[in-house]
């Protein structure tokens, strides 16, 4: 027994003796903000833990990511920023989507003018040959790449290092070489992986709108790929998403429907999950008025906490009053309407402890705008949750939650005091909903290594192995016709429409024989008949 411990150990230790050298690596933030830098600021905090020496390279805006310069991190950053023109018109473009979302009026067309405006962006990147030098001095070993923005493919192609990718949403918009039979593997915003024939006739109508949708976000890109690299090894978009080394999918199949994976995709969901701190004393004060009630938590992301819309505030403060526990949310207060008088059980705050709160023993409900980081933090607690998704992927979020039958979701457009106050109260009090978010947590903590394992652990195998061609099938690498074995099928349609042919003329060949033997035999009995009949007369 002692033997089998030793080897255990050894077999955990082995890797972090092997990789003597720590390895520099860049990551990559999208422009985006908000959500999307704090997964990549997590990334780089772990990565650096680990040994590795680490630098972000990251758009900055202060509308995106407040208060940057007041965080404490322990990696390098480099900071760029576009020009004044194109700032100017990505903060309109941005002010312009998110309002329209908040306002329940989100369109593919908004969407695909701020792809369009990103893409501008990236063109103006890869033009700055003093950043994009200094990137290139520093040598780096492996770029890892947040997905959403896919400048981030272009930077790290241009550098002609390995990368590996971080997608911070759900699979469905993006093609990653998986294999995704729509018969049971729902496209965004669809339906559930249980389908009859009409929900798979919708799933594979889907399917074809939403590759034709991604392929014109893609396309986007073109003109600055046509613009930076060279004619003969010029890249396709779509191919450097397969050339990524790995793929990390911040999800769980706690919220996920089970699907099938390549070796090279690794679910890391949970890694903005902490270890959990008591909570500050003006939170316990104010739980403690509450008693056995309890307390709701509130937060609806860093999107919404900048761009606040007055009547869901409105709506929202009423619906809470309805409630016998006390309500703790995550609530810009300079932006609070003094027209509106805070519910007396509501306690507003311009930060608070997420993750903490979610662990509190008292917490009842989790009210949350559907982003994957929350929702990860709510299944590892075991959390119900009420969601009111404000962004498209958000929606994609709350159909699992709601499928896995742990929380429940609200379109914004339909927020109204009596309609929220039933939805919570249907959650709080129907113990199945929590039930199954226990259970959804049990399958997320049970797992033998935590996703901040699995990330270092798996960056350090492909820094080791010099890669992971090793993980990728040869279909990766395959046209398309070869991968979907359309040339065989032709083949074998050929082979036989050209043996059916052939069998019919021998058929044919054979018919007209016989047919003419027949009439061979009948003139010779003819023949024989008038012989004889003529000798009897003679």
């Amino acid at each position: 027994m002692a033997g089998q411990w030793t080897l255990l150990l050894a077999a955990f230790l082995l890797p972090g003796f092997l990789l003597s050298e720590a390895a520099k690596i860049m990551t990559v933030s999208s422009s985006l903000g908000g959500s999307h830098y704090l997964l990549l600021d997590r990334v780089s905090q772990i990565l650096q833990d680990h040994g590795h020496n680490v630098t972000m390279f990251l758009h900055i805006e202060e509308f995106l990511i407040p208060d940057f310069e007041k965080r404490n991190i322990s990696y390098k950053v480099i900071s760029w920023l576009p020009s004044e023109d194109h700032r100017k018109e990505f903060k309109k473009l941005f002010d312009f989507f998110v309002t329209e979302a908040l306002l329940g009026r989100e369109t593919p067309d908004n969407f695909f003018k701020l792809m369009v405006q990103l893409g501008i962006q990236c063109s103006d990147l890869l033009k700055r040959g003093d950043i994009m030098d200094s990137l290139k001095n520093e040598n780096f070993d492996l770029i890892f790449i947040e997905a959403f923005d896919f400048c981030s493919f272009l930077v790290a192609e241009k550098l002609g290092k390995p990368f590996v990718a971080i997608l911070p949403t759900q699979f469905n918009t993006l093609d990653l070489g998986l294999p995704s039979p729509v018969s049971y593997v729902p496209v965004f915003h669809s339906i559930t992986d249980h389908m009859d024939f009409w929900g798979r006739l919708k799933n594979l109508l889907k399917f074809f709108g939403v590759s034709m949708k991604q392929w014109q976000i893609q396309s986007i890109f073109d003109n600055t790929i046509k613009e930076h690299f060279p004619e003969g090894p010029r890249p396709v978009l779509s191919h450097l998403l397969w050339k990524a080394e790995l793929w990390f999918v911040n999800s769980d199949f706690a919220l996920e429907f089970a699907r099938p994976l390549l070796p090279n995709t690794v679910y890391v969901g949970g890694l903005m999950v902490r270890p959990v701190k008591p909570v500050p004393q003006e939170f316990e004060n104010f739980i403690a008025k509450f008693g056995d009630s309890g307390f709701v938590l509130v937060a609806l992301g860093s999107i919404v906490s900048i761009y606040q819309s007055q009547e869901v505030l409105r709506e929202m403060n009423s619906a809470f009053a309805h409630l016998s526990q006390g309500v703790i949310w995550k609530c810009n207060s300079s932006y609070w309407s003094k027209d509106v008088k805070l519910s007396a059980n509501v306690k507003i705050m311009d930060w608070l402890p997420q993750n903490d709160l979610l662990a509190h023993p008292r917490i009842r409900l989790f009210v949350t705008h559907g982003g994957l980081n929350s929702i990860m933090e709510a299944i590892q607690h075991g959390v119900p949750m009420v969601g009111i998704p404000v962004l498209g992927e958000q929606t994609e979020n709350l159909i699992r939650v709601e499928a896995k039958k742990f929380g429940v979701s609200i379109q914004l457009k339909q927020i109204r005091a009596e309609t929220l106050a039933l939805k919570m109260k249907e959650v709080i009090e129907d113990k199945r909903y929590k039930s199954a978010a226990v259970a959804a947590s049990i399958i997320r903590c049970s797992h033998p290594l935590t996703p901040a394992q699995r990330l270092v652990g798996w960056i350090d195998h492909i820094l080791q192995t010099g890669g992971a061609a090793h993980l990728k099938p040869h279909g990766l690498r395959q046209l398309w016709h070869e991968q979907y074995m359309l040339d065989v099928f032709l083949f074998l349609l050929v082979v036989t429409l050209g043996t059916l042919w052939l069998c019919g003329k021998l058929v044919g060949m054979v018919a007209r024989w016989l047919c003419g033997a027949r009439k061979l035999k009948k003139a010779l009995w003819r023949c024989c008949l008038g012989g004889g009949l003529g000798n009897h007369l003679l």
